[in-house]
């Protein structure tokens, strides 16, 4: 029997390969998981009110695209936290967590072909590894595009070849970015706006951790294509309820963009996607309403930055996170350093070469490894002191 060619040159999965690195040895010290970037907060304290009002919806068909409800729900959020009006009908849809969405947004608006050529599409390396297999999947050639110091932690997509930038179908962004916590600035959003007109391309912008951030609020991609004028049509946004409401269970996330393009994703939708159940619509719907958590559940996350900022004051190469929850720090070479770190402490990290490709014979990630800040307070801290301590004492 064959099998999709395409496929044969994805590497393992991060965590698997994680796996396979550390779980063969005994750990060295009570275990800490700082690897998955799972929010460890409480959900609010009436989730599980409006669930259970809500349980006779398990007996019925979810809409597809979201109830009416949690459509104006999220359209409003956006208006709110954006200054952005959108459509809720024909501008948002509910989906299954934003990686259904990042996945299968790329096979609904991705060419088979662009001027005349095998499409491109572009992803910062390091990313979020369903960018590459939603690349694969639409038949285009994945784009490693260098996202380190030396740029700032943004992929610089205006330096790219204009042959290929004339391939290109979609751009992935993240900001707050993971893994490194770098937010984009507005300018930044304008200039690839504006290389998305002129290249014939759609940004996807995964905004997953917008809510999560240092400073001043992050820029949305919407609201830097409102004040620059540009093509509704030019962008989507992914956004979910995982970091925000500390709801990762739930499933629950939204895709909002121009009429045209999303047409074109809650059409695929219908015939392949995975309806978020109805109560969880409802849960959701609430949960988009409601700010009063939100803020509270950053509060938590800035006592964890100042945690952080003391830990690993004065060291070299350490940079806070600008967003997001993950620690971008240097090592000499990841793989070999969440492995002393395994055997020496038993705090687990994810090295960062697991979140890159090589590409023209460098892994960018090679040099990192990732910390994730989601357990609480006084654990985190504790296996930070023990990461410093062990890799950098």
């Amino acid at each position: 029997m064959a099998f999709p060619e395409r496929f044969s040159n994805l590497p393992e999965y991060a965590f698997p390969r994680l796996r396979s690195l550390l779980d063969h040895h005994p750990p060295g010290g009570e275990p800490i998981a700082m690897t998955i970037g799972e929010p460890q907060h409480a959900f609010p304290d009436w989730v599980g009110e409006v669930l259970a009002a809500n349980l006779a919806g398990f007996a019925k068909y979810p809409p597809n695209e979201g109830t009416p409800g949690l459509r104006a729900a999220i359209a409003g959020w956006i208006g709110r936290r954006y200054g952005v009006t959108v459509d809720p009908l024909t501008q948002v849809c509910n989906v299954n967590g934003t990686r259904e969405a990042l996945f299968n947004a790329c096979l609904a608006v991705s060419p088979e072909r662009k001027n005349g050529q095998r499409p491109a599409v572009l992803m910062p390396n390091p990313f979020y590894q369903v960018y590459a297999v939603a690349a694969v999947a639409s038949e285009a050639d994945p784009i490693f595009v260098p996202a380190t110091a030396e740029t700032g932690f943004l992929p610089d997509y205006e330096g790219l070849p204009a042959d290929l930038l004339n391939r290109v179908t979609v751009a992935y962004l993240c900001s707050p970015a993971n893994p490194q916590g770098v937010v984009a600035p507005r300018d930044y959003l304008a200039r690839l706006l504006a290389l998305a007109e002129k290249h014939d391309f759609i940004v996807f912008a995964d905004e997953c951790y917008s809510e999560i951030w240092q400073g001043q609020a992050p820029v949305g991609a919407l609201e830097a294509a409102a004040a620059t004028g540009a093509d509704p049509e030019r962008v989507m946004v992914f956004n979910s309820l995982s970091k925000r409401s500390n709801l990762p269970g739930a499933r629950s996330g939204f895709v909002a963009g121009g009429p045209r393009a999303m047409a074109r994703v809650m059409q695929l939708r219908s015939y392949q996607g995975a309806p978020v159940p109805l109560p969880l619509q409802v849960v959701s719907e609430r949960a988009w309403n409601d700010e009063a958590h939100v803020v509270a559940n950053r509060a938590l996350y800035a006592e964890k930055y100042a945690a952080a900022d003391a830990v690993f004051a004065g060291m070299q190469g350490y940079k806070a996170p600008e967003g997001g929850f993950f620690l971008w720090l240097p090592v000499e070479d990841g793989e070999a350093a969440a492995l002393k770190l395994w055997t020496e402490t038993g705090v687990r990290v994810l090295p960062g070469a697991y979140l890159a490709r090589e590409a023209n014979g460098h892994n960018p990630g090679k040099g990192y490894v990732r910390v994730a800040m989601v357990a609480p307070k006084e654990e985190m801290q504790r296996g930070l002191i023990q990461l410093r301590d062990c890799l950098y004492g």
